[in-house]
């Protein structure tokens, strides 16, 4: 799914080099990438840093439009799974994965400390927006044979936050995107890098 907040914005480029470019995006994130190769993008600077900013610059955008929906890419990568008699997963990203991009890991993790229910709210937000989605993409389009869900939570040797955190903020945004997959019998499996042990 699509899920930068202005579906509209054209992104502006603020610098480029020969071997990089830096991008303002619908988010209103800068985010420097490799042009000669895939890799993370350098956070570079984030609009959002706070609830407020949060409250009027990217939630009002966060509706299930369908915009947001690759209908043609999911059609034929399902097709294509079932001619080859292999499991088809929808794969996407879940909450943790859909917050950075908007306001960077640092002001995500101390938002968690300082402001727990600006992230709550952002966690609501996300875990509601991609269950609508799916609800749209499934009934168009049928069923995968299961869901696949990108969570990088962790560093090498620890998760970015303890189990207290995880339970009281990001879990339920889980809980609600796993308990609407398993309501359609879909297996779920959550991929995530870093040590996340703790959290389990």
């Amino acid at each position: 799914f699509k899920l930068t907040a202005d579906l509209d914005f054209v992104d502006v480029v603020i610098d480029e080099t020969e071997d990089t470019i830096l991008k303002k995006d619908g988010n209103g994130a800068l985010l420097r990438r490799h042009k000669h190769h895939d890799t993370t993008p350098e956070h570079v600077d984030f609009t959002v840093k706070d609830r407020k900013a949060w409250e009027e610059l990217i939630k009002p955008f966060l509706t299930p439009d369908e915009r947001r929906i690759n209908f043609k890419a999911y059609r034929d990568a399902k097709r294509k799974a079932h001619e080859q008699n292999k499991f088809f997963v929808w794969s996407g990203i879940n909450v943790f994965e859909a917050m950075h991009p908007v306001c960077g890991h640092e002001h995500m993790l101390i938002g968690m400390a300082w402001d727990p229910d600006w992230v709550k709210d952002m966690v609501d937000t996300y875990s509601s927006l991609t269950v609508s989605l799916q609800e749209i993409l499934f009934e168009k389009e049928g069923l995968p044979d299961g869901i696949w869900y990108y969570e990088d939570m962790g560093f090498k040797e620890r998760p970015f936050m303890s189990p207290a955190m995880y339970d009281e903020i990001i879990k339920p945004g889980h809980k609600k995107t796993i308990d609407f997959a398993k309501s359609k019998n879909l297996p779920v499996i959550m991929h995530s890098c870093g040590f996340v042990e703790p959290l389990l």
